[in-house]
């Protein structure tokens, strides 16, 4: 019995070890089917995401949603605390509880007095109600300690970390707000760029270039940040009609229409943002073990001639499009190689794809919240009226 104690204790102690410094030290895609970070995020992700898609209200299964990160973050820190505590307690218990306990009740186990010391030791309580009677187990209790000390200060340092690579990740999608509608769509992301140059200022097609050159960097940033920190892909936006993964493949759809359909000098810009952000699609999809999904099973976004109402709705506002025969076997290849992997992650993650035309009567969400009271609209009129008779009777 002790031996199996021995060997429990040891086996959890090395586990949780080997992946808190996988999932936090590690700057690289974790490997191992049976890490405990795996296991937890499969053991509760699954049914916490069957339980939220029951719920009727957007709002309120988005709110859901939005919980499980964070909420996850910190259960799984509370799950490596009771496995090391637990692992302790084994050790102690296959060294024959070597404590006097004053307020040990005769018959009871001795398990719970190692638990009870384990626990007190790794968040470094220090109460000396329990002493160790044996050098070795003195020796144990200082191991422990210090190792509850390292638990807690990599815990304080994994958060900000963390919470900064959210923050990225946001603040691109909050820009693209105005640039692209919400939730964004390829069509809107071009209508908004079909300007020409006025007074010396770029044109629309040197500003898309610009905004695309971001968007290859964003998405080389949530490669790296995303693979290293997989838990932050559970992380919702600020807003319901957005997320990382319709920003994603928004983008993807404007560069493959810029590829294969738009003539204009951005085509070469697309084609290094398109590559990038596949490459960021893929690696995450795979890292939540989802497969692409069959053509068949993936909703048809441009379902029922709503690619040649997208191409008369481009071309009149301007955008030159390049109509040959095989335009729209070129752009369904496109989209092919990435759309099978955005709906498996979207089936798992519960975020909607965005579609390749605005909804009718959508509004941006800068524009819902810009809600600016008509008595303030009018104190200030009337402030510019009052200047205005200033500078009038000046003259």
């Amino acid at each position: 019995m002790q031996k199996l104690a021995w060997i429990g204790g040891l086996l959890c102690i090395a586990t949780v070890l080997l992946d808190a410094f996988q999932t936090i030290v590690l700057p690289r895609r974790p490997q191992g089917r049976f890490r405990i970070t795996r296991i937890f995020y499969v053991l509760t992700w699954i049914p916490w995401s069957a339980i939220v898609r029951r719920v009727q209200t957007r709002k309120v299964r988005e709110t859901l949603y939005s919980i499980y990160g964070p909420g996850s973050l910190l259960a799984l820190m509370v799950v490596w605390a009771v496995m090391l505590v637990f692992g302790y307690a084994l050790i102690y218990y296959a060294l024959g509880s070597p404590f006097t306990d004053g307020i040990m009740i005769h018959g009871a186990s001795p398990f719970r007095t190692d638990f009870y010391v384990s626990g007190t030791t790794l968040f470094t309580l220090g109460l000396g109600d329990v002493l160790p009677r044996a050098m070795h187990a003195r020796e144990l209790l200082v191991l422990e300690s210090g190792m509850g000390l390292g638990f807690v200060a990599l815990v304080i340092g994994y958060l900000p970390v963390v919470y900064q690579a959210f923050a990225r990740r946001e603040v691109a999608i909050a820009l693209l707000d105005a640039r692209a509608g919400s939730p964004p769509t390829a069509t809107e992301l071009l209508r908004r760029h079909s300007f020409a140059s006025v007074d010396g200022y770029p044109d629309g097609v040197a500003a898309l270039i610009v905004l695309l050159e971001e968007w290859e960097r964003w998405s080389a940033d949530l490669l790296e940040s995303h693979i290293s920190y997989p838990l932050l892909c559970y992380y919702r936006s600020q807003h319901d009609n957005q997320s990382w993964l319709s920003a994603l493949v928004a983008i993807l759809d404007a560069c493959t229409l810029l590829i294969c359909s738009v003539q204009d000098a951005s085509a070469r810009q697309a084609q290094l943002t398109f590559a990038m952000s596949r490459h960021a699609l893929v690696d995450l999809a795979q890292v939540f073990g989802q497969a692409p999904f069959q053509p068949s099973a993936c909703v048809d976004r441009l379902a029922g001639g709503q690619f040649e109402l997208m191409c008369e709705e481009l071309e009149k506002i301007g955008v030159k499009l390049c109509m040959d025969a095989e335009a729209k076997e070129r752009f369904q290849l496109f989209r092919a190689k990435y759309e099978p992997h955005a709906c498996a992650l979207s089936a798992y993650l519960g975020m909607p794809l965005p579609s390749f035309m605005p909804l009718k009567g959508a509004k941006d969400s800068w524009q819902t919240v810009a809600r600016v009271p008509k008595a303030a609209e009018t104190i200030h009129s009337g402030k510019v009226h009052v200047q205005e008779d200033a500078h009038n009777h000046d003259h």
